[in-house]
């Protein structure tokens, strides 16, 4: 049987950090149409709409497909999904025209403020700002100084627009922090996409809109590459810290998902019986899972023995030695 994919009902995709061609993507599904029908209906290669359909199950948008052999951890999408150190299929055409419409409409607001605002006194574009209007209310969110954009956030014709803008461009930590210090905003995909690629936002900001995120998604923050290195660094220790608090469900979809990818970074961590007892229930077939796991010195001993049964190993004689070799093998 194929896949058909289809969005969990259980999710608030506004919670999700997507990007403009995962939500068309997401708004096509609806559990009738299988990857062949959605990737000609999308005008992608197949390859490329299986690796966003991978990034959407991770993020937990979209349910992990239940036809694939030993679950979500088999499928090649999955594989392109999360290795950074592949490059990436060509983007969408009308995502990049949309991207570079963003891009010259901001660097218009930029000049705006560069060339005649920001000539003015502080007070007085703190006083400008609360009261502005487009085009000049969003020249203002590339202003420096917090002042100015909390006058800004205080103004009544700001929005989302004006939220993305000062997360992606403003470069101090306190006017970023009042930028996430609103609820409507720090919920806001695009206003969180922004605030993870500036290199100036606090940890104390990171660490409270994403110690909430499911695994997944803290995972692909601590492995992107649009995120600066202090970020990708928070990232690693959120999910270090919340993978040990969260449910053996969880944590055995996170291992699945990434096919043992995210052990590198897990690396010292421990898991339970029940995880364990998870991880064993399954057929594995992914060559790629099963090396990580066995690198992963952690590995519990049911787990390797169970690992060593797998036909996919037998076959293999270089997974069986690595095995073989694992500190915890029997």
């Amino acid at each position: 049987m194929s896949w058909k994919p289809a969005p969990r009902v259980d999710v608030d995709i506004s919670t999700l950090p997507l990007d403009a061609l995962q939500r068309i993507l997401l708004a096509q599904l609806d559990g009738t149409d299988d990857v062949a029908a959605l990737a000609q209906a999308m005008r992608l290669p197949p390859e490329r709409l299986e690796a966003l359909l991978a990034e959407l199950v991770a993020m937990g948008a979209v349910s992990a497909d239940p036809f694939a052999s030993g679950g979500p951890d088999t499928t090649g999408a999955e594989t392109k999904a999360f290795d950074r150190d592949e490059p990436e299929a060509d983007e969408d055409p009308v995502a990049e025209a949309a991207n570079e419409a963003l891009v010259a409409e901001a660097a218009t607001h930029r000049q705006l403020f560069e060339q005649t605002l920001h000539k003015r006194p502080e007070d007085e574009r703190a006083a400008m700002a609360s009261l502005a209007v487009d085009p000049e209310l969003n020249a203002f969110c590339f202003d420096p100084m917090p002042k100015v954009i909390q006058a800004i956030l205080e103004n009544p014709r700001a929005g989302l627009a004006q939220a993305r803008l000062i997360a992606a461009h403003h470069r101090n930590p306190v006017g970023l922090e009042a930028v996430a210090s609103r609820a409507p905003f720090a919920n806001d995909a695009g206003v969180r996409r922004g605030l993870l690629q500036n290199p100036q936002l606090p940890g104390n900001v990171f660490r409270r809109l994403w110690s909430s995120r499911r695994l997944s998604e803290q995972y692909l923050v601590a492995t992107s590459r649009d995120a600066p290195e202090q970020t990708r660094r928070l990232a690693r220790e959120v999910l270090r810290a919340s993978f040990l608090q969260r449910t053996a469900e969880e944590r055995v979809e996170l291992i699945l998902n990434t096919e043992g990818r995210c052990l590198a970074l897990l690396a010292g961590l421990t898991i339970d019986g029940k995880t364990t007892a998870l991880l064993c229930r399954r057929t594995y077939v992914s060559t790629l899972l099963i090396q990580n796991i066995a690198r992963w010195s952690a590995a519990p001993p049911q787990l390797i023995a169970h690992l060593r049964k797998q036909d996919a190993v037998r076959r293999n004689a270089q997974l069986r030695l690595m095995l073989k070799r694992h500190p915890n093998a029997s």
